[in-house]
């Protein structure tokens, strides 16, 4: 079983500074069919402009990825945390039982344009924490590599909840697949390009909710780089 969600149909806006379009629900956007999916909480893309970001502000209880897709984006934290995230890294900030962070796009000249990914954790309270690794590209092209997961393994970042995330890089034709096993679930998301997802066709920007199958075949019908989260 698999559902759809067009990319044209998500909420979101544009505030000059931010361009961002919200795959569930968020902040002023409210659709009461779109409100996560399993412990996937948000996926929000975002472009931000030269000079442009998010000032220091909290969160708590929750497991906040951050992938960029071009350019480059700084991140700061109560933690002490200091860092600039580059395409394809895997970043993860447990934010636990509160951390406040920025986010800032460096560049004078070029935005940034970014997929913000919340994961309800499996237990309140935590500890907070950062974790940031680089995931060559050659490590995904044709391939799904795993960048998170609950056990931190094939050197993926570790996040606290029963879930893995995979990244693939595919030219045109060509196509990756991945067994589902019973009672688990997935969630794909187009980040750059056309896939077909089951034979069915998904654009830049569209998700599928997956249940109740057991192969996930990803074919790319022009270049394209797609996430999918393994879920419980």
């Amino acid at each position: 079983m698999m559902t759809i969600r067009p990319s044209s149909e998500r909420g979101g806006g544009d505030y000059g500074w931010l361009k961002t379009r919200h795959t569930f629900s968020f902040n002023d956007y409210s659709d009461p069919k779109w409100m996560g999916f399993r412990s996937l909480r948000v996926i929000n893309e975002d472009w931000v402009a030269p000079s442009g970001g998010f000032p220091t502000h909290p969160h708590r209880d929750m497991e906040i990825i951050t992938y960029v897709l071009s350019g480059k984006l700084e991140h700061k934290d109560s933690l002490g945390t200091g860092s600039v995230i580059l395409p394809g890294d895997g970043q993860r900030m447990t934010a636990g039982r509160g951390i406040r962070h920025s986010e800032a796009n460096p560049s004078s000249t070029k935005s940034v344009h970014l997929l913000q990914i919340w994961i309800f954790p499996d237990k309140q309270g935590l500890e907070p924490g950062y974790e940031q690794r680089s995931f060559p590209e050659a490590e995904k092209r044709g391939k799904l590599r795993l960048i998170a997961s609950s056990d931190g393994a094939e050197g993926s970042v570790k996040i606290n909840q029963d879930a893995k995330l995979f990244v693939t890089l595919l030219v045109p034709g060509e196509e990756v697949t991945q067994p589902l096993d019973d009672k688990r679930h997935a969630w794909l998301q187009v980040a750059k390009g056309n896939v077909e997802l089951n034979g069915r066709k998904l654009r830049q920007g569209d998700g599928a909710a997956i249940s109740e199958e057991k192969k996930l075949t990803i074919k790319a019908t022009e270049a394209a780089e797609v996430l999918l989260f393994d879920l419980a």
